[in-house]
């Protein structure tokens, strides 16, 4: 059974035509009737699961929502982006590239979640975001953690060469964006000497 339908009302954006979703059925905290974002293609939001689209929120291109997640407010999801589990994006965030915000993260503005790639062993992304302890979890590859856990894996794994060097340069600039200047400041007080 579908949860929802693309209704008639649509805005041009980007070339693209991005269509305003309705809720046929209620769930979770969604009332049947109520009218939500905008997104380009059912494939766009899940029709399964809690996930909805609300407020001028917008999801396009090959970006997904699925699970128990939200986009609210006039956030913008787009390329390659997943947006799943618990997660929350809202205000004025925009999500793109191959991004994932996942489990109980919340992205409320473009600060705080950062998108680095191709870099390190594998060429790859990986993604730094605020978690709900106002932390930065990192996802790399397999990897999933705190950025503690993160510095500690890849010094495990790559000592000081060149990904290691990589990776935790992208690591200081997550802190500086997600954190800010005087947090960062303060936690690169000890380092006793650059990469």
């Amino acid at each position: 059974m579908k949860k929802y339908e693309l209704t008639a009302e649509f805005i041009e954006k980007w070339g693209k035509k991005l269509f305003r979703i309705k809720a046929l059925i209620s769930f979770g905290s969604v009332e049947a009737g109520e009218l939500g974002g905008y997104v380009e293609k059912e494939d766009n939001l899940a029709q399964n699961g809690n996930a909805w689209v609300c407020d001028d929120a917008e999801v396009y291109g090959n970006a997904r929502v699925f699970g128990n997640a939200r986009v609210c407010g006039d956030a913008r999801v787009f390329g390659n982006a997943r947006v799943f589990g618990n997660a929350r994006v809202f205000g004025n965030a925009e999500v793109c590239g191959n991004a994932e915000v996942f489990d109980d993260a919340e992205v409320c503005d473009d600060a705080d979640y950062l998108l680095i790639g191709r870099i390190g062993s594998r060429f790859s992304f990986t993604t730094f975001f605020k978690n709900k302890d106002k932390g930065i979890t990192v996802s790399c590859g397999c990897f999933l953690g705190t950025i503690a856990e993160f510095r500690a894996k890849v010094t495990d794994t790559h000592g000081n060469n060149k990904h290691a060097k990589m990776y935790n340069l992208a690591a200081d600039m997550a802190e500086l964006q997600i954190l800010g200047e005087e947090h960062f400041d303060k936690l690169n007080t000890n380092k006793s000497e650059p990469f």
